[in-house]
Protein backbone atom coordinates (compact mmCIF):
# COMPACT_ATOMS: atom_id res chain seq x y z
CA UNK A 1 0.00 0.00 0.00
CA UNK A 2 1.49 3.33 -1.06
CA UNK A 3 1.93 6.07 1.46
CA UNK A 4 2.48 9.76 1.03
CA UNK A 5 6.03 11.06 1.43
CA UNK A 6 6.89 12.82 4.65
CA UNK A 7 9.37 15.46 5.61
CA UNK A 8 13.04 14.70 5.18
CA UNK A 9 13.51 14.81 8.92
CA UNK A 10 11.30 11.75 9.33
CA UNK A 11 12.52 8.27 8.57
CA UNK A 12 11.25 7.17 5.11
CA UNK A 13 8.09 5.06 5.21
CA UNK A 14 9.85 2.09 3.65
CA UNK A 15 12.41 2.09 6.43
CA UNK A 16 9.65 2.41 8.98
CA UNK A 17 7.81 -0.55 7.54
CA UNK A 18 10.96 -2.64 7.32
CA UNK A 19 12.00 -1.84 10.88
CA UNK A 20 8.52 -2.49 12.19
CA UNK A 21 8.27 -5.78 10.35
CA UNK A 22 11.69 -6.80 11.58
CA UNK A 23 10.75 -6.04 15.16
CA UNK A 24 7.53 -7.98 14.87
CA UNK A 25 9.35 -10.88 13.20
CA UNK A 26 11.99 -10.98 15.91
CA UNK A 27 9.35 -11.08 18.63
CA UNK A 28 7.34 -13.75 16.86
CA UNK A 29 10.42 -15.80 16.09
CA UNK A 30 11.53 -15.75 19.72
CA UNK A 31 8.03 -16.66 20.80
CA UNK A 32 7.89 -19.57 18.37
CA UNK A 33 11.19 -20.98 19.59
CA UNK A 34 10.05 -20.72 23.19
CA UNK A 35 6.70 -22.28 22.32
CA UNK A 36 8.39 -25.12 20.40
CA UNK A 37 10.63 -25.83 23.40
CA UNK A 38 7.63 -25.83 25.75
CA UNK A 39 5.81 -28.22 23.42
CA UNK A 40 8.90 -30.48 23.32
CA UNK A 41 9.00 -30.59 27.13
CA UNK A 42 5.26 -31.40 27.10
CA UNK A 43 6.03 -34.33 24.80
CA UNK A 44 8.59 -35.62 27.29
CA UNK A 45 6.01 -35.29 30.07
CA UNK A 46 3.52 -37.28 28.01
CA UNK A 47 6.02 -40.15 27.84
CA UNK A 48 5.94 -40.67 31.60
CA UNK A 49 2.16 -41.04 31.86
CA UNK A 50 0.55 -44.41 32.64
CA UNK A 51 -0.89 -44.70 29.11
CA UNK A 52 2.43 -44.31 27.31
CA UNK A 53 5.41 -45.34 29.44
CA UNK A 54 4.59 -49.09 29.59
CA UNK A 55 4.25 -49.14 25.80
CA UNK A 56 7.86 -48.10 25.18
CA UNK A 57 9.57 -51.47 25.90
CA UNK A 58 6.65 -53.41 24.39
CA UNK A 59 6.77 -51.46 21.12
CA UNK A 60 10.55 -51.41 20.85
CA UNK A 61 10.75 -55.17 21.37
CA UNK A 62 8.50 -55.60 18.32
CA UNK A 63 11.04 -53.88 16.09
CA UNK A 64 14.13 -55.53 17.60
CA UNK A 65 12.89 -59.13 17.83
CA UNK A 66 11.00 -59.50 14.55
CA UNK A 67 11.77 -61.94 11.76
CA UNK A 68 13.57 -59.34 9.65
CA UNK A 69 17.16 -58.13 9.96
CA UNK A 70 18.27 -55.68 12.63
CA UNK A 71 18.73 -52.99 9.97
CA UNK A 72 15.16 -53.50 8.77
CA UNK A 73 13.91 -53.34 12.37
CA UNK A 74 15.73 -50.04 12.92
CA UNK A 75 14.35 -48.65 9.66
CA UNK A 76 10.82 -49.61 10.67
CA UNK A 77 11.34 -47.97 14.07
CA UNK A 78 12.43 -44.77 12.32
CA UNK A 79 9.35 -44.89 10.08
CA UNK A 80 7.26 -45.54 13.20
CA UNK A 81 8.66 -42.41 14.86
CA UNK A 82 8.18 -40.33 11.72
CA UNK A 83 4.59 -41.59 11.46
CA UNK A 84 3.88 -40.38 15.01
CA UNK A 85 5.28 -36.96 14.08
CA UNK A 86 3.23 -36.94 10.88
CA UNK A 87 -0.03 -37.70 12.72
CA UNK A 88 0.43 -34.87 15.24
CA UNK A 89 1.62 -32.33 12.65
CA UNK A 90 -1.48 -33.10 10.57
CA UNK A 91 -3.56 -32.34 13.67
CA UNK A 92 -1.77 -28.99 13.96
CA UNK A 93 -2.37 -28.27 10.27
CA UNK A 94 -6.06 -29.11 10.58
CA UNK A 95 -6.41 -26.71 13.52
CA UNK A 96 -4.74 -23.95 11.50
CA UNK A 97 -6.82 -24.58 8.35
CA UNK A 98 -10.15 -24.97 10.13
CA UNK A 99 -9.75 -21.93 12.32
CA UNK A 100 -7.82 -19.59 10.03
CA UNK A 101 -6.57 -16.17 11.12
CA UNK A 102 -9.99 -14.92 12.22
CA UNK A 103 -10.68 -18.13 14.10
CA UNK A 104 -7.45 -17.89 16.04
CA UNK A 105 -8.30 -14.35 17.05
CA UNK A 106 -11.84 -15.44 17.97
CA UNK A 107 -10.51 -18.12 20.32
CA UNK A 108 -8.26 -15.65 22.10
CA UNK A 109 -10.99 -13.05 22.72
CA UNK A 110 -14.56 -14.40 22.42
CA UNK A 111 -16.32 -15.62 25.56
CA UNK A 112 -17.71 -18.84 24.06
CA UNK A 113 -14.46 -20.64 23.04
CA UNK A 114 -12.75 -19.44 26.21
CA UNK A 115 -15.51 -20.85 28.39
CA UNK A 116 -15.45 -24.09 26.38
CA UNK A 117 -11.70 -24.38 26.93
CA UNK A 118 -12.21 -23.63 30.62
CA UNK A 119 -14.73 -26.47 30.97
CA UNK A 120 -12.61 -28.87 28.88
CA UNK A 121 -9.52 -28.18 30.98
CA UNK A 122 -11.45 -28.67 34.21
CA UNK A 123 -12.81 -31.98 32.87
CA UNK A 124 -9.32 -33.09 31.78
CA UNK A 125 -7.87 -32.03 35.12
CA UNK A 126 -10.45 -33.98 37.11
CA UNK A 127 -9.83 -36.97 34.84
CA UNK A 128 -6.11 -36.81 35.59
CA UNK A 129 -6.91 -36.66 39.30
CA UNK A 130 -8.78 -39.95 38.90
CA UNK A 131 -12.42 -38.87 39.05
CA UNK A 132 -13.19 -40.64 35.74
CA UNK A 133 -11.42 -41.93 32.62
CA UNK A 134 -11.63 -40.29 29.20
CA UNK A 135 -11.39 -42.85 26.38
CA UNK A 136 -12.13 -42.89 22.69
CA UNK A 137 -14.78 -45.30 21.32
CA UNK A 138 -13.54 -48.90 21.31
CA UNK A 139 -14.80 -49.40 17.75
CA UNK A 140 -12.44 -46.71 16.46
CA UNK A 141 -9.47 -48.18 18.34
CA UNK A 142 -10.23 -51.72 17.10
CA UNK A 143 -10.48 -50.65 13.44
CA UNK A 144 -7.14 -48.84 13.55
CA UNK A 145 -5.53 -51.75 15.40
CA UNK A 146 -6.79 -54.17 12.75
CA UNK A 147 -4.99 -52.16 10.07
CA UNK A 148 -1.79 -52.34 12.13
CA UNK A 149 -2.07 -56.16 12.32
CA UNK A 150 -1.81 -56.41 8.51
CA UNK A 151 1.91 -55.72 8.76
CA UNK A 152 4.12 -54.11 6.10
CA UNK A 153 5.01 -50.44 5.96
CA UNK A 154 1.36 -49.47 6.09
CA UNK A 155 1.04 -51.53 9.24
CA UNK A 156 3.89 -49.56 10.81
CA UNK A 157 1.99 -46.33 10.17
CA UNK A 158 -1.19 -47.74 11.68
CA UNK A 159 0.80 -48.95 14.70
CA UNK A 160 1.83 -45.35 15.23
CA UNK A 161 -1.77 -44.20 14.80
CA UNK A 162 -2.88 -46.87 17.29
CA UNK A 163 -0.40 -45.55 19.84
CA UNK A 164 -1.73 -42.01 19.38
CA UNK A 165 -5.33 -43.17 19.83
CA UNK A 166 -4.72 -45.58 22.73
CA UNK A 167 -2.72 -42.98 24.65
CA UNK A 168 -5.39 -40.29 24.14
CA UNK A 169 -6.66 -40.38 27.73
CA UNK A 170 -3.23 -39.21 28.92
CA UNK A 171 -1.94 -37.21 25.97
CA UNK A 172 -5.27 -35.59 25.03
CA UNK A 173 -5.19 -32.98 27.79
CA UNK A 174 -1.55 -32.11 27.02
CA UNK A 175 -2.23 -31.82 23.28
CA UNK A 176 -5.33 -29.73 24.00
CA UNK A 177 -3.22 -27.42 26.17
CA UNK A 178 -0.67 -26.90 23.40
CA UNK A 179 -3.30 -26.30 20.72
CA UNK A 180 -5.35 -23.93 22.87
CA UNK A 181 -2.29 -21.84 23.73
CA UNK A 182 -1.13 -22.00 20.11
CA UNK A 183 -4.51 -20.76 18.94
CA UNK A 184 -3.75 -17.43 20.61
CA UNK A 185 -0.58 -16.87 18.58
CA UNK A 186 0.32 -16.77 14.90
CA UNK A 187 -1.22 -19.19 12.42
CA UNK A 188 1.92 -21.34 12.30
CA UNK A 189 2.03 -21.98 16.06
CA UNK A 190 -0.31 -25.03 16.07
CA UNK A 191 2.00 -26.77 13.58
CA UNK A 192 5.12 -25.77 15.51
CA UNK A 193 3.54 -26.91 18.77
CA UNK A 194 2.58 -30.31 17.40
CA UNK A 195 5.99 -30.72 15.77
CA UNK A 196 7.78 -30.04 19.06
CA UNK A 197 5.43 -32.30 21.03
CA UNK A 198 5.56 -35.22 18.59
CA UNK A 199 9.33 -35.02 18.19
CA UNK A 200 9.81 -35.59 21.91
CA UNK A 201 7.03 -38.19 21.93
CA UNK A 202 8.48 -40.23 19.04
CA UNK A 203 12.18 -39.92 19.86
CA UNK A 204 12.42 -42.61 22.58
CA UNK A 205 10.74 -45.26 20.44
CA UNK A 206 13.28 -44.72 17.68
CA UNK A 207 16.34 -44.38 19.91
CA UNK A 208 15.54 -47.45 22.03
CA UNK A 209 15.02 -49.47 18.84
CA UNK A 210 18.47 -48.43 17.61
CA UNK A 211 20.08 -48.94 21.03
CA UNK A 212 17.97 -51.69 22.71
CA UNK A 213 20.49 -52.08 25.56
CA UNK A 214 19.26 -48.71 26.86
CA UNK A 215 15.97 -50.37 27.83
CA UNK A 216 17.70 -51.90 30.85
CA UNK A 217 18.16 -48.40 32.24
CA UNK A 218 14.45 -47.56 32.11
CA UNK A 219 12.73 -47.46 35.50
CA UNK A 220 9.98 -50.01 36.03
CA UNK A 221 6.36 -49.02 35.75
CA UNK A 222 4.70 -48.39 39.07
CA UNK A 223 2.78 -46.00 41.25
CA UNK A 224 5.04 -43.11 40.24
CA UNK A 225 3.28 -43.01 36.87
CA UNK A 226 -0.02 -42.16 38.52
CA UNK A 227 1.78 -39.48 40.53
CA UNK A 228 2.88 -37.83 37.27
CA UNK A 229 -0.70 -37.98 36.04
CA UNK A 230 -2.03 -36.35 39.23
CA UNK A 231 0.58 -33.59 39.00
CA UNK A 232 -0.56 -32.88 35.45
CA UNK A 233 -4.14 -32.81 36.71
CA UNK A 234 -3.34 -30.00 39.13
CA UNK A 235 -1.53 -28.13 36.34
CA UNK A 236 -4.54 -28.50 34.04
CA UNK A 237 -6.86 -27.03 36.68
CA UNK A 238 -4.55 -24.06 37.13
CA UNK A 239 -4.35 -23.49 33.37
CA UNK A 240 -8.15 -23.62 33.12
CA UNK A 241 -8.37 -20.38 35.10
CA UNK A 242 -6.47 -18.52 32.37
CA UNK A 243 -9.26 -19.07 29.84
CA UNK A 244 -11.98 -18.01 32.25
CA UNK A 245 -9.90 -14.95 33.10
CA UNK A 246 -9.53 -13.89 29.44
CA UNK A 247 -13.28 -13.92 28.88
CA UNK A 248 -13.82 -12.22 32.22
CA UNK A 249 -11.43 -9.37 31.37
CA UNK A 250 -12.68 -8.83 27.82
CA UNK A 251 -16.35 -8.67 28.86
CA UNK A 252 -15.86 -7.07 32.31
CA UNK A 253 -17.84 -9.72 34.18
CA UNK A 254 -15.67 -9.29 37.31
CA UNK A 255 -16.00 -13.00 38.12
CA UNK A 256 -12.30 -13.69 38.57
CA UNK A 257 -10.36 -10.71 39.92
CA UNK A 258 -6.65 -11.04 40.56
CA UNK A 259 -7.06 -11.86 44.27
CA UNK A 260 -9.49 -14.74 43.66
CA UNK A 261 -7.27 -16.03 40.84
CA UNK A 262 -4.25 -16.03 43.17
CA UNK A 263 -6.16 -17.66 46.02
CA UNK A 264 -7.16 -20.55 43.73
CA UNK A 265 -3.61 -20.98 42.43
CA UNK A 266 -2.22 -20.88 45.97
CA UNK A 267 -4.73 -23.52 47.10
CA UNK A 268 -4.00 -25.81 44.12
CA UNK A 269 -0.23 -25.53 44.43
CA UNK A 270 -0.45 -26.11 48.19
CA UNK A 271 -2.61 -29.21 47.71
CA UNK A 272 -0.13 -30.47 45.12
CA UNK A 273 2.71 -30.05 47.61
CA UNK A 274 0.86 -31.95 50.34
CA UNK A 275 -0.05 -34.69 47.84
CA UNK A 276 3.58 -35.11 46.83
CA UNK A 277 4.55 -35.37 50.51
CA UNK A 278 2.02 -38.20 50.86
CA UNK A 279 -0.31 -36.35 53.22
CA UNK A 280 -3.32 -37.69 51.27
CA UNK A 281 -3.99 -40.20 48.48
CA UNK A 282 -6.23 -40.20 45.43
CA UNK A 283 -7.81 -43.12 43.59
CA UNK A 284 -5.35 -45.39 41.73
CA UNK A 285 -2.55 -44.30 44.08
CA UNK A 286 -0.42 -47.05 45.56
CA UNK A 287 0.75 -47.02 49.16
CA UNK A 288 3.67 -44.69 49.75
CA UNK A 289 6.19 -46.55 51.91
CA UNK A 290 8.86 -43.88 51.69
CA UNK A 291 9.37 -40.44 50.18
CA UNK A 292 11.66 -40.45 47.15
CA UNK A 293 14.04 -37.61 46.46
CA UNK A 294 12.14 -36.82 43.25
CA UNK A 295 8.83 -36.40 45.07
CA UNK A 296 10.50 -34.32 47.74
CA UNK A 297 12.05 -31.97 45.19
CA UNK A 298 8.74 -31.64 43.34
CA UNK A 299 7.02 -30.84 46.64
CA UNK A 300 9.64 -28.16 47.28
CA UNK A 301 8.84 -26.65 43.87
CA UNK A 302 5.10 -26.70 44.57
CA UNK A 303 5.47 -25.01 47.96
CA UNK A 304 8.01 -22.53 46.54
CA UNK A 305 5.53 -21.56 43.85
CA UNK A 306 2.80 -21.18 46.47
CA UNK A 307 5.08 -19.00 48.59
CA UNK A 308 5.94 -16.84 45.57
CA UNK A 309 2.24 -16.25 44.93
CA UNK A 310 1.30 -15.17 48.46
CA UNK A 311 2.82 -11.62 48.30
CA UNK A 312 0.71 -11.04 45.19
CA UNK A 313 -2.36 -10.96 47.43
CA UNK A 314 -0.94 -7.87 49.10
CA UNK A 315 0.02 -5.99 45.93
CA UNK A 316 3.33 -7.55 44.83
CA UNK A 317 3.53 -7.40 41.00
CA UNK A 318 4.80 -11.01 40.51
CA UNK A 319 6.63 -10.17 37.24
CA UNK A 320 7.39 -13.81 36.39
CA UNK A 321 3.65 -14.43 36.00
CA UNK A 322 2.69 -11.02 34.60
CA UNK A 323 1.36 -12.49 31.37
CA UNK A 324 -0.90 -15.01 33.07
CA UNK A 325 -2.50 -13.11 35.93
CA UNK A 326 -5.28 -10.51 35.75
CA UNK A 327 -3.99 -6.94 36.10
CA UNK A 328 -3.63 -5.27 39.47
CA UNK A 329 -6.61 -3.04 40.06
CA UNK A 330 -7.44 -3.38 43.73
CA UNK A 331 -6.44 -5.56 46.67
CA UNK A 332 -8.89 -7.32 48.95
CA UNK A 333 -5.91 -8.08 51.19
CA UNK A 334 -3.68 -5.42 52.70
CA UNK A 335 -1.19 -5.12 55.56
CA UNK A 336 -1.75 -1.38 55.82
CA UNK A 337 -3.85 0.17 58.58
CA UNK A 338 -7.32 1.40 57.50
CA UNK A 339 -6.35 5.07 57.93
CA UNK A 340 -3.33 4.53 55.65
CA UNK A 341 -5.49 2.99 52.94
CA UNK A 342 -8.03 5.80 53.19
CA UNK A 343 -5.35 8.47 52.88
CA UNK A 344 -3.58 6.91 49.91
CA UNK A 345 -4.37 8.80 46.70
CA UNK A 346 -5.71 6.79 43.82
CA UNK A 347 -3.27 8.43 41.43
CA UNK A 348 -0.66 10.91 42.44
CA UNK A 349 -0.47 12.20 38.89
CA UNK A 350 -4.17 12.40 38.02
CA UNK A 351 -3.91 16.20 37.63
CA UNK A 352 -1.81 15.80 34.47
CA UNK A 353 -4.91 14.70 32.56
CA UNK A 354 -6.81 17.31 30.57
CA UNK A 355 -10.22 15.63 30.91
CA UNK A 356 -11.74 12.57 32.55
CA UNK A 357 -10.75 9.49 30.51
CA UNK A 358 -13.51 7.57 28.79
CA UNK A 359 -13.78 3.90 29.78
CA UNK A 360 -11.74 4.49 32.96
CA UNK A 361 -14.47 2.73 34.95
CA UNK A 362 -13.28 -0.63 33.58
CA UNK A 363 -9.86 0.03 32.02
CA UNK A 364 -6.67 1.20 33.67
CA UNK A 365 -3.00 1.80 32.95
CA UNK A 366 -0.28 0.01 34.96
CA UNK A 367 1.88 1.59 37.66
CA UNK A 368 -0.59 4.42 38.28
CA UNK A 369 0.21 6.09 34.95
CA UNK A 370 -2.24 8.80 33.89
CA UNK A 371 -3.60 8.32 30.41
CA UNK A 372 -6.51 7.63 28.11
CA UNK A 373 -8.25 4.76 26.37
CA UNK A 374 -9.66 6.84 23.54
CA UNK A 375 -7.34 8.15 20.81
CA UNK A 376 -9.20 11.39 20.15
CA UNK A 377 -9.14 12.30 23.82
CA UNK A 378 -5.39 11.63 23.93
CA UNK A 379 -4.83 13.80 20.85
CA UNK A 380 -6.72 16.72 22.36
CA UNK A 381 -4.72 16.54 25.57
CA UNK A 382 -1.41 16.11 23.72
CA UNK A 383 -2.12 19.22 21.64
CA UNK A 384 -2.98 21.20 24.78
CA UNK A 385 0.20 20.06 26.55
CA UNK A 386 2.40 20.12 23.43
CA UNK A 387 3.50 16.52 23.92
CA UNK A 388 3.78 13.53 21.59
CA UNK A 389 1.40 10.59 21.98
CA UNK A 390 2.51 7.16 23.14
CA UNK A 391 0.04 4.68 21.61
CA UNK A 392 -0.07 1.26 23.23
CA UNK A 393 -1.97 -1.23 21.06
CA UNK A 394 -2.69 -3.90 23.65
CA UNK A 395 -5.22 -6.55 24.65
CA UNK A 396 -6.65 -8.30 27.68
CA UNK A 397 -5.46 -11.66 26.31
CA UNK A 398 -2.00 -10.37 25.36
CA UNK A 399 0.64 -12.20 27.43
CA UNK A 400 3.59 -10.20 26.09
CA UNK A 401 1.78 -6.93 26.83
CA UNK A 402 1.62 -7.82 30.51
CA UNK A 403 5.26 -8.89 30.47
CA UNK A 404 6.30 -5.55 28.98
CA UNK A 405 4.31 -3.63 31.58
CA UNK A 406 5.71 -5.69 34.47
CA UNK A 407 9.37 -5.73 33.40
CA UNK A 408 10.02 -2.78 31.05
CA UNK A 409 7.41 -0.14 31.86
CA UNK A 410 8.14 -0.37 35.57
CA UNK A 411 11.80 0.63 35.05
CA UNK A 412 12.31 4.14 36.49
CA UNK A 413 13.80 5.42 33.23
CA UNK A 414 10.81 4.27 31.19
CA UNK A 415 8.20 5.23 33.78
CA UNK A 416 9.62 8.76 34.13
CA UNK A 417 9.52 9.35 30.37
CA UNK A 418 6.00 7.98 29.95
CA UNK A 419 4.76 10.03 32.87
CA UNK A 420 6.42 13.34 31.98
CA UNK A 421 7.13 13.45 28.25
CA UNK A 422 4.18 11.70 26.60
CA UNK A 423 0.41 11.49 26.67
CA UNK A 424 -0.23 7.77 27.01
CA UNK A 425 -3.20 6.05 25.36
CA UNK A 426 -3.89 2.33 25.69
CA UNK A 427 -6.01 0.96 22.84
CA UNK A 428 -7.42 -2.47 23.74
CA UNK A 429 -8.06 -4.39 20.53
CA UNK A 430 -10.07 -7.19 22.17
CA UNK A 431 -12.34 -5.26 24.51
CA UNK A 432 -16.03 -6.10 24.05
CA UNK A 433 -17.54 -2.89 25.44
CA UNK A 434 -20.15 -1.51 23.04
CA UNK A 435 -19.62 1.86 21.45
CA UNK A 436 -22.43 4.44 21.54
CA UNK A 437 -24.54 3.88 18.43
CA UNK A 438 -23.63 7.28 17.03
CA UNK A 439 -19.98 6.15 16.96
CA UNK A 440 -20.59 3.04 14.90
CA UNK A 441 -18.94 3.14 11.50
CA UNK A 442 -18.06 0.97 8.52
CA UNK A 443 -14.34 0.35 8.14
CA UNK A 444 -12.61 1.32 4.92
CA UNK A 445 -10.20 -1.54 5.56
CA UNK A 446 -12.59 -4.52 5.55
CA UNK A 447 -16.00 -2.96 4.89
CA UNK A 448 -17.41 -4.25 8.20
CA UNK A 449 -19.31 -2.24 10.77
CA UNK A 450 -17.40 -1.56 13.98
CA UNK A 451 -19.65 -1.54 17.04
CA UNK A 452 -17.30 -2.30 19.96
CA UNK A 453 -14.31 -0.54 21.46
CA UNK A 454 -12.00 -3.44 20.63
CA UNK A 455 -13.05 -3.62 16.98
CA UNK A 456 -12.56 0.12 16.60
CA UNK A 457 -9.05 -0.02 18.07
CA UNK A 458 -8.10 -3.08 16.04
CA UNK A 459 -9.31 -1.33 12.90
CA UNK A 460 -7.20 1.73 13.80
CA UNK A 461 -4.12 -0.46 14.04
CA UNK A 462 -4.80 -2.40 10.85
CA UNK A 463 -5.80 0.62 8.78
CA UNK A 464 -2.96 2.85 9.91
CA UNK A 465 -0.12 0.38 10.41
CA UNK A 466 -1.12 -2.83 8.61
CA UNK A 467 -0.25 -4.80 11.75
CA UNK A 468 -2.49 -7.05 13.83
CA UNK A 469 -0.20 -8.09 16.68
CA UNK A 470 0.16 -6.84 20.21
CA UNK A 471 1.96 -5.26 21.92
CA UNK A 472 2.63 -2.61 19.30
CA UNK A 473 3.95 0.79 20.34
CA UNK A 474 3.66 3.94 18.23
CA UNK A 475 4.95 7.48 18.93
CA UNK A 476 2.90 10.11 17.13
CA UNK A 477 2.55 13.86 16.74
CA UNK A 478 -1.02 14.66 17.86
CA UNK A 479 -1.45 16.97 14.85
CA UNK A 480 -0.61 14.26 12.30
CA UNK A 481 -2.55 11.37 10.83
CA UNK A 482 -2.57 8.05 12.70
CA UNK A 483 -0.59 6.00 10.24
CA UNK A 484 2.85 4.53 9.66
CA UNK A 485 4.00 7.37 7.43
CA UNK A 486 3.61 9.89 10.24
CA UNK A 487 5.13 7.90 13.10
CA UNK A 488 7.88 9.86 14.83
CA UNK A 489 10.18 6.84 14.85
CA UNK A 490 9.75 3.23 13.68
CA UNK A 491 7.10 1.54 15.85
CA UNK A 492 8.22 -1.45 17.86
CA UNK A 493 6.59 -4.62 19.13
CA UNK A 494 7.69 -6.78 22.07
CA UNK A 495 11.02 -5.36 23.27
CA UNK A 496 12.25 -6.77 26.62
CA UNK A 497 15.47 -4.70 26.54
CA UNK A 498 14.92 -1.61 28.71
CA UNK A 499 17.78 0.30 27.08
CA UNK A 500 16.34 -0.30 23.60
CA UNK A 501 12.90 0.82 24.77
CA UNK A 502 14.34 3.99 26.31
CA UNK A 503 16.16 4.66 23.04
CA UNK A 504 12.87 4.26 21.17
CA UNK A 505 11.15 6.79 23.46
CA UNK A 506 14.03 9.26 23.26
CA UNK A 507 14.21 9.05 19.46
CA UNK A 508 10.50 9.78 19.14
CA UNK A 509 10.65 12.67 21.60
CA UNK A 510 13.69 14.20 19.83
CA UNK A 511 11.94 13.93 16.47
CA UNK A 512 8.79 15.57 17.90
CA UNK A 513 10.79 18.48 19.30
CA UNK A 514 12.71 18.87 16.05
CA UNK A 515 9.49 19.00 14.04
CA UNK A 516 8.00 21.50 16.50
CA UNK A 517 11.10 23.71 16.22
CA UNK A 518 10.92 23.66 12.40
CA UNK A 519 7.20 24.45 12.45
CA UNK A 520 7.78 27.37 14.85
CA UNK A 521 10.25 29.18 12.64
Amino acid sequence: MAVAPVEAAVTPPTSLAASSAAAATDATSGGLWSFALAAFVSGLLALVTPCVFPLIPMTVSFFTSGSGSRQQGILKAVVYGLSIIFVYVVVGLLVTILLGADGLNLISTHWLPNLIFFVVFVVFGLSFLGLFEITLPHGMVNKIDAQADKGGWGGVFFMALTLVVVSFSCTGPIVATILSLAAQGERVTPVVGMLGFSLAFALPFTLFAIFPAWLKGLPRSGGWLNTVKVVLGFVELMLALKFLSMADLAYHWNLLPRDIYLVLWIALSGLLGFYLLGRFKLSHDSDLTHLSVGRLLMAVLAFSFMTYLVPGLFGAPLPLLAGYLPPQSRNDFTLARPEQVASTPVSATGNSLCEAPRYAEFLELPHGLPGYFDLEQAKRCARAQNKPIFIDFTGHACVNCRKMEATVWKDPQVLKRLREDFVVVALYVDDKASLPQNEWYVSAHDGKQKTTLGKKNADTQLTGFNVNAQPYYVLLDPNSATDLAHALTPPIAYEPDVAAFVQFLDAGLAQFRQQAAVAGR
